[in-house]
């Protein structure tokens, strides 16, 4: 198709797929939360016959076994039949609500947007909705529904024919035998139907994903807008290299100022100072990891900053305390002997030659 803005050929963005999410365009089938609900619905029906009917069963025994007469008798006996009926009934329903959330969740994950229920005044157009009748996800819905109905009479026809004979034979069993092979019937046609309706709302989830990617699709014009907005690789190539290089800066100021360096030993490195004048508690003033953490290392020996093991306390520093922020109070008894220590060796005469303990 060629438009204003150029063929879209081209695959969309991480920012445009962001946008389209936000103002709630996904890929989704409105068919497949049914089939899976009607699928679920019909497996834990029959897993649960024979509580429903033990429950049922109690229930119709308790109430024709009492000896209520009057109204007002046979009215108190009505908590007990609707309790009876909210224990069958509730298991059911929130196995329900469950598969519809799965469902949903597994099309288009945790997504809340408000778009699609802001009124929009081109529905109201009568030239744009005739002619919705006819593009092409009209005609995929026209279809889907065709299929779903021929499908629907074909697998019900198959089912009736093939028990033909069940359900004539049935007919001179007792009330017993003859509810439970209806059951058994039933049972098997709305378990293929549901197989069927879930398999062609498949088919409709993968046409809506196939369709969704195609009008996510960009021209060339479009990509290179998307580019200008978020700005050229090579300036943010250029922007990382400065921060790096202004992080590396201050690191060669702050860790020579620094009271400690606690390692993992060689993957991290933290690098604390604490002024009681001035400050409430230590304080990281560096921290690193690889590269960042050997430069740490290297400064603290060049200028004699004690360098300490402490695997478990370096592994969570490093994942709590960002640079330039003061150490949790629950961290505060672990430093506390780290610091004593190292005041120890300063005491020693130790403390600016270069020390890893």
């Amino acid at each position: 198709m060629q438009g204003e803005r150029g063929e879209r050929t081209e695959a969309p963005t991480p920012r445009r797929r962001q946008e389209a999410r936000e103002h709630g365009q996904v890929a989704r089938s409105q068919d497949l939360p049914a089939a899976v609900l009607l699928l679920g619905t019909v497996v834990a029906l029959r897993a649960l016959t024979p509580t429903i009917l033990n429950t049922l069963l109690g229930t119709y025994s308790a109430v024709l076994g009492s000896d209520a007469t009057r109204p007002d008798e046979v009215v108190q006996l009505m908590p007990l039949a609707l309790t009876s009926l909210v224990m069958v009934a509730l298991p059911v329903l929130l196995l329900g609500v469950v598969f519809v959330m799965v469902t949903n969740l597994a099309q288009v994950g945790w997504l809340t947007s408000v778009d699609p229920l802001k009124p929009d005044l081109n529905r109201l157009n009568p030239v744009t909705g005739f002619s919705r009748l006819f593009d092409v996800q009209a005609m995929v819905r026209l279809g889907m529904g065709i299929a779903k109905m021929a499908a629907v009479a074909a697998v019900a026809a198959l089912t009736i024919w093939q028990v033909r004979h069940e359900v004539v034979y049935s007919l001179h069993l007792g009330a017993g035998p003859l509810l439970r092979a209806s059951g058994e019937i039933v049972y098997t046609l709305c378990l293929r139907l549901a197989i069927v309706l879930l398999v062609l709302a498949i088919c409709d989830y993968a046409w809506q994903r196939w369709h969704h990617e195609q009008d996510l699709k960009m021209s060339r014009e479009e990509i290179k807008e998307f580019r200008r907005m978020e700005g050229d690789p090579m300036i943010k190539h250029r922007r990382r290299q400065v921060q790096q290089q202004l992080a590396m800066q201050r690191m060669r100021y702050d860790v020579p100022k620094a009271d400690v360096v606690i390692t993992n030993p060689t993957e991290l490195a933290i690098a604390l100072r604490y002024d009681a004048e001035t400050m409430n508690a230590p304080r990281v003033v560096a921290k690193g990891q690889g590269y960042m953490a050997e430069m740490i290392r290297r400064i603290a020996a060049e200028h004699g900053v004690p360098i300490l093991e402490r695997r478990p306390l370096a592994q969570a520093l490093y994942r709590v305390v960002e640079v330039g922020q003061e150490i949790p109070r629950e961290f505060y008894g672990a430093i506390a002997e780290v610091l004593a220590y190292v005041y120890e060796i300063a005491q020693r005469g130790y403390r600016r030659r270069p020390i890893a303990v």
